[in-house]
């Protein structure tokens, strides 16, 4: 990132950028340096020298939002301005990975939400908080909170929409993809424009086998939907409840649909230009082209996913997507080496995930197996020896 691309997106002088790098000037107010860490993907702790060890394990806390998701009663009320920043600053911590952090801020934020009369706010808390649960190993807990987020979001088919993308990892994580596959199509038949392609539209029978403002984008072929147009926000929406959908298929078997549905969000991907992800859904064509790898993985195609991984990790784009999504990413690829049996490759993602995102190795139980498999090796790869003992696997 250049001095005046920084200086851009912190609406500042690139003569302050300059000046702030050479120490000619210093950070003396810490909502700058949230906003700076912000803009360059990092926590302010890097910023100011005061990075602490990450624990291993899963973060304590979990018992505290299970209370929270068991209150019903209201507490005080808050204002909206203050609920929405609570629900920024959450969604900024679970995109940087910082579970440990998020574990301690939900519960006071899903208390909070209660109070104020605001579908989206509610919403968003519930989302985080089942993203959040998903990784903890809590699927049952993350399908409550996501079915609360769809209760919120009421009658408006986008809220409807952004919720199902959570019922969907939720539903995935509980080894229920059938499940999340026909809430994914139904929420993006909702909110998609019909399909231009030959092929019927997107089925959801349970018997089939097999940065800039929210533009609205119009393509030839958009007809129906009451007349209106379909906005880049919808869009991203629905591009991601297909990615979704697609990895729902193919873990039900259906390798062909599970290609269609990507490549469907492909299209979608592609007419999308610099729009404001509001609803929190990263979609992007590099997305679109990590769900391919995951796909190739999921149907035991190793070969594949790991032909195409190189390209995908080298491109400009990757390194935008947030540090979750990186690491995320990273340990599934690790899950493709050990399927062709290249513990080496496999070690080498897993270090690469701690280096982007430490809790998504150290805090996550389902990564534990793959670290252990790696290291159970003679001599175990390098950097894994490490991991395993940071996770407690070795003494």
């Amino acid at each position: 990132m250049t001095q005046q691309m920084l200086a851009d997106r912190l609406r500042r002088s690139k003569s302050w950028v300059d000046k702030i790098e050479r120490g000619a000037r210093s950070l003396d107010r810490y909502s700058v340096i949230q906003e700076l860490a912000h803009v360059l993907r990092v926590d302010p702790e890097v910023l100011l020298g005061q990075q602490r060890p990450m624990p291993a394990g899963p973060p304590d806390g979990v018992d505290d939002i299970r209370a929270a998701l068991a209150r019903y009663d209201t507490p005080p009320p808050q204002t909206a301005e203050e609920l929405r920043r609570q629900v920024g600053y959450a969604w900024l911590t679970y995109q940087h990975a910082h579970y440990g952090q998020l574990v301690r801020v939900l519960p006071g934020l899903l208390d909070a939400a209660q109070g104020v009369r605001s579908a989206e706010l509610l919403l968003q808390a519930y989302r985080i908080t089942s993203l959040l649960l998903v990784k903890l190993d809590e699927p049952d807990l993350a399908w409550l909170a996501a079915d609360r987020a769809m209760a919120a979001a009421g009658d408006d088919p986008i809220l409807a929409a952004t919720a199902a993308i959570a019922v969907a990892q939720a539903l995935r994580a509980s080894n229920r993809d059938r499940l999340a596959l026909t809430a994914t199509l139904t929420a993006a038949n909702r909110i998609l424009p019909p399909t231009p392609d030959p092929a019927p539209p997107l089925s959801v029978d349970h018997d089939v086998d097999g940065p800039h403002g929210d533009q609205t984008v119009r393509q030839p072929h958009d007809h129906g939907g009451e007349g209106r147009g379909w906005s880049a926000g919808e869009r991203a929406v629905g591009g991601t409840l297909l990615l979704q959908a697609a990895l729902a298929a193919a873990g039900c078997g259906e390798h062909r649909r599970a290609d269609e549905l990507t490549e469907r969000a492909a299209r979608i991907a592609t007419n999308l230009r610099g729009y404001d992800d509001r609803h929190r859904t990263s979609f992007a064509p590099i997305t679109v082209e990590l769900t391919r790898v995951l796909v190739a993985v999921q149907r035991g195609d190793a070969d594949e996913a790991l032909q195409r991984h190189p390209a995908i990790v080298r491109r400009e784009a990757w390194r935008g997507l947030p540090a979750e999504y990186r690491g995320a990413y990273l340990v599934d690829v690790a899950r493709a080496y050990l399927q062709m049996g290249d513990l080496r490759g496999a070690a080498r993602a897993l270090v690469d995930a701690d280096s982007v995102a430490p809790a998504e190795v150290r805090c996550r139980p389902l990564v534990r197996t793959v670290i252990a498999e790696i290291a159970h090796a003679q001599p175990a790869p390098a950097g894994v020896a490490r991991l395993a003992t940071l996770v407690g696997l070795t003494r």
